[in-house]
């Protein structure tokens, strides 16, 4: 049975929900041998800064038993060379932007939006709030529901009108309903969840910090159940929102998960290091698993674990589907 995988990124419809997850394909160039990155949803960007970026030092990178701790401080070229190069090249393959900013201060996103809305063939703005605020002491942005719906207001408020514009939240805090909650009423279009969760690893041999930058993010299966729990919370919080569920992705089942928690788009990430045509993969297990459960459309499931319906193992009836939304 074919399967409606339409997914709607704000008010853009896109043709399924699986997007690469930002920071873990950089801006698509190094997947491209293994897929074809028409063929998903979109395309997350590594996160863009203003200036060029050398990272952190050396080693940055740590397995774990179920993920990966990695502390690369967000290397990259900064906007002009992603906007010369990258942006072009998305667009020549056929594939659909949506372009990650982070900045240090609210003025930098504003100009990071400013500089992606005079740009063509930007699809949508992830604002990675997930970095320290230099005007605040280094607090991370996503911390603090003032700080993050300050850098919202401030991105939506510049950013084009027909680009829809996503918060990506930290489950690093405290209430993540409430700092999702600002961000919505700030004028965020829609929400991204979750980031890494900061992690140690200490190496028993040299007993020493494994990162040469002490603590870094962690990523990978370790992880989605707390994206699930996320997800859960601010969609039951915030049913109207649209989200984009990350998180320890390797599966189309666990793509599935998210989904019935309430995300309207998966993106993934982690597996892509092992397994780089995991976001094709995952699209066509996707499929399979709705296919196997009778649903029809992608849109019907979306939050369904909300329902009490659900629990009966049956896919949602055709009246019940009339009345959902995602």
């Amino acid at each position: 049975m074919a399967v409606d995988l339409r997914a709607r990124l704000g008010h853009v419809e896109l043709p399924n929900p699986i997007t690469t997850a930002s920071g873990c394909a950089g801006a698509g160039r190094e997947l491209a041998q293994f897929m074809d990155v028409s063929k998903i949803g979109a395309v997350v960007t590594k996160s863009v800064t203003l200036a060029p970026r050398a990272g952190r030092p050396t080693p940055r990178i740590a397995e774990t038993a179920s993920g990966m701790l990695n502390s690369t401080g967000l290397q990259g070229p900064g906007i002009d060379a992603f906007l010369q190069r990258d942006l072009p090249w998305l667009l020549s393959r056929g594939a659909r932007a949506v372009v990650s900013i982070a900045g240090g201060t609210v003025a930098e996103y504003t100009e990071l939006a400013a500089r992606l809305s005079d740009a063509a063939g930007v699809t949508a703005i992830e604002v990675n709030l997930c970095r320290p605020n230099v005007e605040d002491r280094g607090q991370v942005f996503a911390s603090s529901p003032g700080a993050s719906a300050a850098v919202i207001e401030a991105v939506r408020g510049r950013a084009r009108y027909d680009i829809p514009v996503f918060a990506k939240l930290s489950p690093d805090v405290t209430d993540i309903v409430e700092i999702a909650s600002a961000c919505a009423s700030a004028g965020a279009d829609g929400l991204s969840m979750i980031s890494t969760l900061l992690g140690m690893v200490i190496d028993t041999d040299t007993m020493r910090p494994q990162l040469a930058g002490l603590t870094g993010g962690l990523s990978g299966p370790a992880i989605r159940p707390i994206a699930v729990r996320c997800i859960w919370q601010v969609r039951e919080a915030l049913p109207g929102v649209p989200i984009i569920g990350t998180g320890g992705v390797a599966t189309g089942r666990d793509a599935l998960e998210l989904i019935l928690a309430g995300a309207s788009m998966v993106g993934v990430g982690t597996i892509t290091f092992h397994d780089p045509s995991a976001c094709t993969r995952i699209l066509r297990e996707l499929e399979e698993e709705l296919a196997s459960r009778g649903v029809e459309r992608l849109a019907d499931v979306v939050g369904l674990a909300h329902d009490g319906r659900a629990a009966t193992g049956r896919a949602p009836s055709t009246s019940a589907r009339a009345r959902r939304t995602s």
